[in-house]
């Protein structure tokens, strides 16, 4: 366990291979396995599309925030909350509201200042867009962060994954890692598929997230903290 905070916290960006692969998941479990290792880890959602009826925020930043154990207002770790579950840049427009990245970094610097680690999830896929010429991708470079890239297993994402990758590195960003989410039971040759992947995405498999696992809670994320950085 560290007994002295850094003096700003190390980030990770945790984006996916499209929207409903287990970023959520996902990122709670990053979040989850540094808590029990001793840290003090602070959670951003900076834009999110979609409010259930009768809560007071989107389900992502409640789990997100339920799994964190450092203290921040709702305004830095959710910048942007939209009620329609549709693509940000679109929900933004209905909103008559314009997703400011540097207003989203502004936020990651407060939360970074009271925490050891920060997790932050994107929305939808690496380009999701947030507005006129900018997507998530934009974010996490604002950000300064390596990417972690959340695979979800189904027919299709090999190549989901490999155009991806080569968008994150395009941008100038390090992709840290990669987990594999098995979110299809039925999937052929899933086993096949991860090892392409392992031989092509140039970046270390973290975690290999079977279907039973996925059900129950996050499992644990063993050496993260070097993919933060952490000592």
């Amino acid at each position: 366990m560290r007994s002295n905070a850094p003096a700003s916290a190390r980030g990770l960006f945790v984006t996916g291979t499209d929207t409903e692969v287990g970023k959520t998941f996902v990122a709670v479990a990053v979040v989850t396995s540094l808590v029990a290792a001793g840290y003090r880890v602070a959670v951003m959602k900076p834009v999110a599309a979609g409010i259930a009826a009768g809560h007071a925020v989107n389900a992502d930043v409640a789990a997100l925030r339920a799994a964190a154990n450092v203290a921040a207002a709702p305004g830095d770790v959710n910048p942007y909350a939209f009620a329609d579950a549709v693509a940000p840049h679109i929900a933004a427009a209905r909103a008559g509201v314009a997703i400011d990245v540097a207003h989203c970094a502004a936020a990651y610097r407060r939360l970074a200042a009271d925490a050891d680690a920060v997790v932050v999830e994107g929305a939808g896929g690496a380009l999701v867009p947030l507005g006129p010429g900018t997507d998530m991708l934009d974010l996490a470079s604002a950000l300064g962060l390596p990417v972690l890239l959340v695979v979800g297993l189904r027919l299709g994402c090999i190549n989901h994954a490999l155009l991806t990758a080569l968008a994150v590195r395009a941008r100038g960003l390090q992709l840290a890692g990669w987990v594999a989410n098995r979110i299809d039971p039925a999937m052929a040759a899933a086993d096949a598929n991860v090892q392409t992947l392992e031989s092509r995405l140039g970046a270390p498999l973290v975690a290999d997230i079977g279907w039973c696992d996925r059900v129950s809670r996050p499992p644990r994320i063993p050496d993260l903290p070097g993919l933060f950085g952490l000592r």
